[in-house]
């Protein structure tokens, strides 16, 4: 049975916590938008971890879910890392990035899922 997209959304919050991932954010996106049901927006303290926790959640969605994502964009700076699955984008920033561009902000009125 596949899986729903709020329990895609949660491996991969689970899996950015596993690598200690700072402010994990989950906004539902349902009513907002057509482009996905959720973003889960978290930060990494540096490149490295940034690294890390995007490895850890590709490997667990892969493994728990069976998915793997449409795109994977900005690798090569790590500054803001996108890992899209269509119905959940997954958001890496490093704290700098993150607060340049506020996206909890910015979708400041989707309703926040309790992690």
């Amino acid at each position: 049975m596949p899986l729903t997209p709020l329990e895609i959304a949660r491996v991969a919050a689970g899996a950015a916590d596993d690598k200690k991932a700072e402010d994990l954010v989950l906004l539902d996106l349902s009513s907002k938008t057509d482009v996905c049901d959720y973003f889960l927006i978290c930060t990494g303290a540096n490149a490295r971890q940034v690294d890390a926790i995007v490895d850890e959640v590709r490997e667990k969605v892969s493994k728990n879910c069976g998915i793997s994502p449409l795109s994977c964009e900005g690798r090569e700076s790590l500054s803001w890392v996108l890992i899209d699955y269509g119905c959940v984008v997954v958001h890496v920033f490093r704290p700098e990035t993150r607060e340049y561009y506020r996206l909890e902000n910015l979708w400041g009125d989707a309703p926040r899922v309790e992690l």
